[in-house]
């Protein structure tokens, strides 16, 4: 089999492990509370389902080219364990597969340079272990934080926790907001919680999990991004994958379409993470055309563009191993810890 070709791999050439947006490009330092744009927000239901549901069909990428496509998406993932049974040496062997997320024979055969994982996401109390197994990688730890997932429990705890875990090594924290504050329209306290929240943070960039699933209505999901961006957010995520709908096509339409009017207003470029759900390597082939179509170039680099998933890497490696051998090889082949 030849290697894949340079004008399908182009976008790899220049990927790096300084995955932190803040060490690309300025941070989005955020703006005053404007209440009369975030009024005007409005979000046709209809039009954004059947865009998003014509999306799958619309842009196909296939052979090397789809390999090339798949192997980008890996530089994308936020490896994660969040489960009540985590250990420091599962989270060791999750750190490993982030720093060798496919085999080295199959990186050989497709003509592929070493590739990492985006970042490796854990809860606090397992920050030090990620770190520790992660030194020298360049590979940031994230640490869920602010009550997750719920994000109801003190508020002065809440922002103590985002500090301890900045303290224990997470460059990027992943924090909820209180969802009540979007239902009953309570923009001022949004903006304010998520200011807090950024100031704790310090250099470690804030990614607002919305908890989409949970806010009712798309022109919520709209508001809500565009308030957490006013505040300073780094990147907006869909779910904390614990909801009961976690990331879908119309809902990230209708957050990248806020990053894109935030841009446009400001100038400044905010990061998207859809998470919960995306376990499939076609579907990551779908978001890396939406973000392409809706944002450009710039939203398929790590410091942009993030997928929250878990499962979803072992199923590109089979994909990839398939590309390969021309045979579909057993989940046991690709072990994720």
């Amino acid at each position: 089999m030849s290697p894949i070709p340079d004008t399908a791999m182009k976008p790899l050439h220049d990927t790096g492990q300084d995955h932190l947006p803040q060490l690309h490009r300025p941070r989005n330092p955020g703006m005053a509370l404007d209440l009369d744009w975030i009024a005007r927000v409005q979000a046709n239901t209809s039009a954004i389902e059947r865009r998003a549901a014509t999306l799958p069909g619309r842009r196909t990428v296939k052979k090397d080219h789809q390999a090339a496509w798949l192997a980008r998406a890996i530089t994308l993932i936020d490896l994660t364990t969040l489960a009540g049974d985590d250990t420091p040496g599962r989270v060791r062997r999750l750190c490993a597969k982030a720093r060798q997320p496919v085999r080295p024979d199959l990186l050989d055969a497709l003509g592929l340079p070493p590739l990492t994982t985006g970042a490796v996401c854990v809860y606090h109390e397992m920050v030090p272990a990620a770190v520790a197994a992660l030194a020298g990688t360049g590979i940031p730890v994230a640490a869920v934080s602010t009550g997750f997932p719920a994000g109801l429990s003190p508020y002065h705890l809440r922002v103590k926790e985002i500090e301890e875990s900045v303290k224990a090594g997470a460059a990027e924290i992943d924090i909820v907001i209180s969802r009540r504050h979007v239902l009953t329209g309570n923009w001022q306290a949004l903006y304010d919680e998520m200011r807090d929240f950024r100031a704790a943070c310090g250099e470690a960039h804030v990614k607002a999990i919305l908890a989409t699933g949970e806010l009712g209505t798309l022109k919520n999901v709209a508001r809500a991004s565009l308030v957490c961006m006013m505040a300073g957010a780094d990147f907006i995520k869909t779910s904390t994958g614990k909801e009961s709908v976690n990331a879908t096509l119309p809902v990230s339409l209708t957050m990248i379409r806020a990053i894109r009017a935030y841009e446009q207003a400001t100038g400044h470029k905010v990061g998207y993470k859809p998470a919960g759900g995306i376990s499939k390597a076609k579907d990551a082939l779908v978001y890396l055309s939406l973000m392409k179509e809706e944002l450009g170039d710039d939203w398929l680099r790590p410091d942009l563009f993030r997928f929250g998933a878990s499962s979803l890497l072992g199923d590109i490696e089979r994909q990839l191993e398939h590309h390969v051998t021309g045979a579909y090889s057993a989940g046991w082949r690709h072990p994720m810890a």
